[in-house]
């Protein structure tokens, strides 16, 4: 029996994807009622539970949005049984919140190798405009790779819990070609777009090759352009701090701890109880000041008691 894989759902369509990740594409695709539901301690001790495909959670009038797993246009498969993100679902998510009078803040919860390049631009410009209105506030934990960091550089801040990786900016195209006949004969090409020749360009030639450079980069562009604005990082500046060498071409990396910070990739190192009791100084429910009646009221009881 043939059993479909996530990776089928993504094709060759090219991927802003860590290679830590890779291997999730190999999984087989969910059925009915494989995830469970997920929870994180929340301030004060209570826990936030999200129940399989809940988007987000509202808790003492703040979102709490987790961005999970390989991102997708909009695999309501893998949203509805794994729980991972989609980027219809967050631009949705961040409309929706934003829009609530019960939300005072946003919190995004980062734990996604990253996934594809098309339609991220949406979820990207719409954590962009969420956080114009009310604060989005990031937190990377474990990991926030490529298509990840390309959404997560844009909250209003960003924090990683320790140990937590962050960056891997740049994208990938995984494609096979038939080299010899048979159908044992493809073989595989990975690349780290004119006219119809682009189409589908050959990565067994240099045309090719070349084509699907020139696509690759274009993309990259607009990661780093969204990563500078988001960050407030000049953009000529940013291919060499996500590089360990002294040459910017070796960028794409992923970093953490001190480093993560020094580079300007994220604000904060915080224990994931330090950072939601942050949160919840930031936007606990306010005491609502006493009138004068219920000020009278209570000098009354007081001097009731005394008798």
């Amino acid at each position: 029996m043939t059993v479909t894989t996530i990776a089928a759902l993504l094709g060759a369509a090219p991927l802003a994807m860590s290679e830590h990740g890779l291997s999730m594409l190999a999984m087989d695709l969910p059925k009915e009622g494989a995830a469970a539901p997920f929870e994180i301690s929340a301030m004060g001790g209570d826990a936030i539970k999200f129940e399989r495909g809940q988007r987000f959670a509202v808790h003492r009038g703040v979102a709490f949005v987790p961005v999970r797993g390989v991102l997708t246009p909009n695999s309501a498969m893998l949203e509805k049984y794994l729980g991972w993100a989609t980027y219809h679902g967050l631009s949705e998510t961040m409309a929706a919140v934003t829009a609530s009078d019960e939300v005072q803040a946003t919190v995004m919860l980062f734990d996604t190798p990253g996934g594809a390049v098309m339609g991220i631009q949406a979820a990207v410009q719409a954590v962009r405009d969420a956080a114009k209105v009310k604060p989005v506030h990031g937190l990377v934990h474990p990991l926030a790779a490529s298509a990840g960091y390309w959404l997560a550089s844009q909250c209003s801040d960003l924090s990683a819990t320790p140990g937590s990786w962050v960056g891997s900016v740049g994208t990938m195209a995984t494609t096979f070609q038939p080299m010899q006949p048979g159908s044992g004969g493809d073989q595989e090409f990975i690349q780290t777009s004119a006219h119809a020749r682009a189409k589908r360009p050959d990565p067994s030639t240099d045309e090719g090759k070349h084509l699907t450079q020139v696509r690759l980069d274009a993309m990259e562009g607009e990661f780093l352009a969204a990563v500078s604005e988001g960050r407030k990082i000049a953009v000529e500046d940013l291919p060499g701090r996500m590089s360990r060498t002294d040459s910017a071409e070796d960028g794409g990396d992923v970093f953490w701890g001190a480093d993560a910070i020094s580079r300007g990739l994220v604000d904060a190192e915080e224990a994931l109880p330090d950072f939601l009791g942050r949160i919840g100084a930031l936007y606990a429910p306010k005491p609502r000041p006493k009138t004068r009646a219920a000020m009278a009221l209570a000098k009354a009881a007081q001097a009731q008691a005394t008798l």
